[in-house]
């Protein structure tokens, strides 16, 4: 017994002694704890993290002086010098102090692991500080500014495109908007409900709105150039941008940037915007606990660039007095001057679309435990859009009611555009592991009208505007994560798992009967005594019975945006499940392998497996060599799966009324048109780092092989002739009911090469009284469509519609190849100087009519803005985007059109609307 108590002692007064010198703690910046911060001990092995409270503890086996320190990859390192007694309990503070420097450089993205600067990381990651760049930058919107500061992005905004005039798509190295995934806060964003099947950048894709997030509530943004499905899962081909948003407390920033047009081609100042964002963050408990809320309001109106309107706009059946029997002979330039009226009067809006919106987002941690902490983040954001569509002239009779438009009309269409998004999660340890579950919901809701318009079937009794439907599209994601660093083997293992589960709706809502009724239809029942055709009004039938003063037959729906049909109601809902793994090994402090494996079944066409490895090798401070390779694929979307409607296109030069059809539709069927499946996709990435004192280079080459990739076909149309084959009469008759002549689907039919090599380059130095930081940042890349069109029997000899010229440019060539920027800024004192040259290197005009093709040349963008500090808290910036009104090569007269489009819409550069001038006044409290 007396041994046991022995033993008892000798135990309890170890332990004492364990616990005898102790050092606690707290670090924290200057509004918040930190999460995950390194204190070691000077001279020795000891170290430990802080935790989710962002408190640590150390326990020395001596009493004694130590020299403690505090690191944390973002934030100056800070060291302080302690003195502990035997049996003292020593409580310290460290107050870290950011560093703008190296905050730009953290990344999150593309590793489970500790956070790292992107000069080590095994992939290509840029870092977009937006904070910075709204500042100084001309630009206002997410995708405005990802396009004119990182090479591999591009996005523009767009014309004559219904609703995607709103929500402007974006392309990474070159492949389609639904092939780069989208993280908030590293947690997978929804897509839009809008499927774009005009033919710009994306055509037949759905992409995210990056613009639905106010950059008032955005800290950086990471962009990862290379595949990442293995990680993070389908649309990961060309890459995934993560937007970190805001998360500071106790400062109150607000900016209001007002500008517009001023160009050759401007109307003094036209496409005038506005936009005014806000933001604050509170504290909300001693420990770390915040939250970070953020508004903008933003206003843009309509600006045009367009020449005066050529074609043929009266003819004498609308005015038949000047002729006994009218024939069609143009009498346009007589009855201008009768009416008072010019070809000015009749060309459409091309250029910008009129917006008005606003958004609210907030981002939230509360401690709620020992290390654990709950997290939320989300907004709400409303845009209210009107884009016009083209002009519909009187003499086209067809399409117009004379006694109710006597001089034509410019159909109008409206977009209301709700998004929603909220997130909400804890995380914090489980023993030795990191957890993270949570969940994330968002939707999308686009509601369509149609106004200053006419359905001409309807004759003297059609409305003006129509409730023409909408769209909706909802996604949920639920996440559980885990991760543990094991610090003993070799130089640190990190073991990261988890499992996902999304579920995905969408919905297409028609519209009021009116916007797409053709209600001169009829149906031929027989005949009666005489031996005339018996007809029975139905807008499904096939013959037409109203015709306009020439003799032909009224057209259906309405003008501009046809309605969605009741026949088009879609409700359809999936779901996937997902697992994976990721192991980083650090083999030595220089030698780092990355390996990833995910597991994913969706419910609507089956599982998938892909992996990745990667690898870095630091040889030295200054140089690091890193490569990596990967299997990837993204899951077609609900929208390619079940997308169906009839609208109106432009296409070299003239518009037609195009039906889109589901793969499972009748009209495929006796097209042979085969189900969508997944697209697959194989990438290879190799390149260095090198940090030699002020300057820091990364140069990084990859190829992206795709298979079975989704495109939007060309346009099948069908025939009635009497020696038409019954499958042409049948689709015929089908796009009849459909008030459509050409049809369009969704199809696996191609494979692509994707090729290029990125080199950025930074340098920072003081010059002077002030600090100068240089970017030059450049791309070149080559996408190709490789191997033989993947169609079926019934599809011999329509390769050419079913993928035709004009898709095929807007794959291979309608994104720059060669695209570079130099950025200067230059702060001194109460003085800011922002200078920036963009290079946007030749792209082609999509046309299927050969004597169309034309190549448009590169130009060199100028970006200008000067800041002063009226005091401490109040700034005013001054600039202009495009300084020197540079404009893209004029179309030719072929794709202008009778509409007068002179510039491309359809091959984004830079955009056609010349010189932009901004002022901006930004209040920092």
């Amino acid at each position: 017994m007396k041994k046991i108590y022995a033993l008892i002692f000798i135990l309890t007064g170890l332990a004492f002694q364990l616990e005898a010198q102790t050092i606690r703690g707290v670090v924290k910046d200057t509004g918040q704890t930190i999460i995950g911060a390194t204190v070691s001990v000077a001279g020795q092995k000891q170290r430990v993290g802080t935790d989710a409270n962002g408190r640590f503890e150390l326990r020395l086996t001596a009493p004694g002086t130590y020299q403690i320190s505090v690191s944390y990859i973002g934030y100056q390192s800070l060291q302080k010098t302690v003195t502990v007694a035997a049996d003292e309990i020593k409580e310290l503070e460290f107050i870290l102090s950011a560093d703008a420097t190296l905050l730009s450089d953290v990344v999150v993205l593309g590793s489970r692991s500790a956070p790292r600067s992107y000069l080590d990381t095994p992939v290509p990651v840029d870092v977009v500080d937006i904070k910075r760049l709204t500042q100084s930058a001309p630009q206002i919107s997410l995708n405005q500014i990802l396009n004119f500061v990182a090479p591999s992005f591009t996005s523009n905004v767009l014309s004559l495109t219904d609703a995607t005039d709103h929500i402007d798509p974006a392309s990474l190295r070159g492949l389609g908007p639904d092939q780069v995934l989208v993280l908030v806060n590293g947690k997978r964003r929804h897509t839009t409900s809008v499927i774009n099947i005009n033919g710009s950048l994306g055509k037949g894709s759905v992409g995210t709105d990056l613009n639905a997030i106010p950059t008032s509530a955005i800290k950086r943004v990471e962009i990862l150039r290379d595949g990442a499905a293995a990680q993070y899962g389908s649309d990961a081909i060309a890459g995934v941008i993560n937007i970190i948003l805001n998360d500071n407390v106790n400062q109150l920033t607000s900016s209001v940037t007002t500008g517009g047009f001023t160009g050759k081609h401007a109307d003094g100042l036209d496409g005038e915007t506005v936009q005014a964002n806000v933001n604050y963050g509170v504290a909300l408990t001693e420990k770390g606990g915040f939250l970070n809320l953020s508004g903008s309001f933003d206003y843009r109106n309509f600006a045009s660039r367009t020449t005066p309107y050529r074609g043929v706009i009266y003819t004498d059946y609308n005015n038949p007095t000047l002729y006994p029997t009218p024939k069609g002979v143009d009498i346009t330039n007589a009855e201008l001057a009768l009416r008072g009226q010019s070809r000015e009067d009749f060309v459409p809006n091309i250029g910008q679309s009129r917006n008005r919106g606003g958004t609210m987002f907030f981002n939230s941690v509360i401690p709620v435990a020992h290390e654990a902490e709950i997290y939320a983040f989300g907004g709400l954001n409303y845009r209210n859009g009107t884009s016009t569509a083209f002009y519909r002239t009187p003499r086209q009779l067809t399409q117009n009611v004379a006694t109710i438009y006597p001089n034509g009309f410019l159909p109008q269409i409206v977009t209301n555009n709700l998004d929603q998004s909220f997130a909400l999660g804890i995380r914090g340890k489980l023993g030795q592991w990191k957890t993270d579950f949570s969940n994330s919901f968002g939707r999308n809701v686009v509601e369509l009208q149609t106004i200053n318009s006419v359905n001409a079937s309807m004759l003297a009794a059609s409305p003006t505007s129509f409730e023409s439907g909408g769209y909706d599209f909802a996604q949920n994601t639920t996440n559980l994560d885990f991760s543990r660093f094991f610090e003993n083997t070799l130089s640190g293992l990190n073991v990261a798992f988890g499992l996902e589960n999304r579920i995905e709706h969408y919905q297409i809502n028609p519209g009021e009967e009116a916007s797409y009724v053709n209600y001169g239809n009829a149906l031929n029942v027989g005949t009666d005594a005489t031996g005339k055709p018996i007809l029975i009004p139905d807008p499904k039938g096939n013959v037409p019975t109203r015709f306009a003063p020439n003799g032909a037959a009224f057209s259906g729906g309405a003008q501009g945006f046809p309605g969605i049909s009741k026949d088009n109601l879609t409700n359809a809902s999936r779901n996937s499940i997902a697992a994976y793994a990721d192991v980083e090994l650090n083999f030595t402090e220089k030698f780092l392998v990355d390996g990833a494996l995910r597991f994913e079944n969706y419910s609507d066409f089956g599982s998938t497996v892909n992996g990745k490895i990667a690898s870095r090798y630091k040889f030295s401070d200054m140089f690091l060599l890193r490569g990596a390779f990967s299997t990837g694929f993204r899951a077609p979307s609900l929208h390619q799966r079940y997308f169906n409607a009839t609208s109106t296109v432009f296409i070299d030069g003239a518009f037609v009324e195009s039906g889109t059809f589901s793969n499972d539709s009748r009209v495929a069927q006796l097209l042979g048109i085969p189900k969508l499946k997944e697209e697959t996709s194989t990438s290879y990435s190799l390149g260095f780092t090198s940090n030699i004192g002020k300057f820091k280079f990364t140069v990084d080459g990859y190829l992206i092989e795709i298979k079975n990739r989704v495109i939007y076909t060309g346009q099948f149309s069908g025939s009635n002739a009497a020696t038409a084959s019954p499958q042409d009469k049948e689709i015929y008759n089908l796009l009849r009911q459909a008030n459509a002549t050409t049809a369009r689907f969704f199809a696996n039919a191609i494979d692509t090469r994707t090729k290029g090599i990125d080199a950025v380059v930074t340098y920072s130095t003081p010059l002077g009284l002030g600090v100068l930081r240089a970017d030059l940042a450049g791309t070149v890349t080559k996408t190709e469509i490789i191997n033989d069109i993947h169609a079926s029997p019934l599809l011999v000899g329509k390769e050419n519609i079913y993928l035709d010229n004009a898709s095929r440019i807007l794959i291979e060539r309608v994104t720059p190849r060669l695209k570079a920027n130099l950025t200067l800024d230059y702060s001194v004192k109460d003085w800011n100087m922002f200078l920036r040259n963009v290079y946007f290197g030749k792209v082609s005009q999509p046309t299927n009519v050969v004597a169309n093709e034309q190549e448009l040349t590169g130009r060199v963008i100028t970006d200008l803005g000067v800041g002063y500090n009226l005091t401490k808290s109040l700034k005013i910036t001054l600039g202009a985007n495009n300084i020197f009104d540079v404009y893209p090569a004029q179309l030719l007269l072929g794709s202008q059109g009778t509409s007068g489009i002179l510039y491309p819409n359809q091959a984004p550069q830079f955009g056609f609307l010349g010189r932009y001038v901004f002022t901006r006044l930004a209040l920092n409290f």
